[in-house]
């Protein structure tokens, strides 16, 4: 074997390039309207029924493209802007108690490099004091958890152990959730 290899000569035509024409013309091609996603498991997901079950869950408008990426990424490409915002409105997302994790894709964005790391959900927050429901505290208890989108006081009651505000935050899936922060008034 030994004699075989002293015969092998490497050349330079290796380094040199070599000039290919792409089946698709990727620089046509607009990522506007597109998600990428990947649901948080280890399990493979059945493509066939997720494509199906979220197409009908979404039911939109204009209708969605759901392909398979590989790497456990997907893109989904929604024909109208009511239908995205719906979708992206509407996170989180679940199939068979999966969560799906979704990042609106910006130009020149590569959707197998995107990082998807972040959810955007509504949470509850409950025993609440008298004079604790109100924009500001909202705003900092959705920065304790995340990052602050949104809020609603709507669900404020005369009856103490009925209400809790609902704040719409963006949380990191690598960090542990947090379970409560003690409220304290100044002096």
């Amino acid at each position: 074997m030994a004699d075989n290899l002293q015969h092998l000569s490497l050349s330079d035509e290796e380094d040199q390039a070599l000039e290919v024409v792409p089946l698709v013309d990727t620089s046509s091609f607009s990522y506007d309207l597109c998600f990428v996603g990947m649901f948080l498991t280890y399990s493979k997901i059945n493509f066939n029924s997720m494509r199906d079950v979220l197409a009908e869950l979404w039911h939109p408008l204009g209708g969605v493209s759901i392909t398979d990426l590989g790497a456990k990424r997907f893109l989904f490409r929604f024909y109208t802007p009511v239908d995205f915002e719906r979708v992206w409105n509407g996170t989180p997302w679940l199939f068979n108690n999966h969560l799906l994790i979704l990042h609106p894709l910006q130009p020149r964005e590569v959707p197998l490099l995107v990082p998807l790391i972040y959810v955007s959900e509504w949470v509850q927050i409950h025993d609440l004091k008298a004079g604790f429901f109100s924009e500001s505290v909202a705003r900092s208890l959705a920065n304790f958890i995340g990052d602050y989108l949104d809020h609603d006081l709507t669900r404020v009651s005369t009856v103490v152990s009925e209400s809790y505000v609902r704040v719409r935050v963006r949380m990191d899936v690598r960090n542990p959730l947090k379970r409560r922060r003690r409220l304290v008034a100044p002096d």
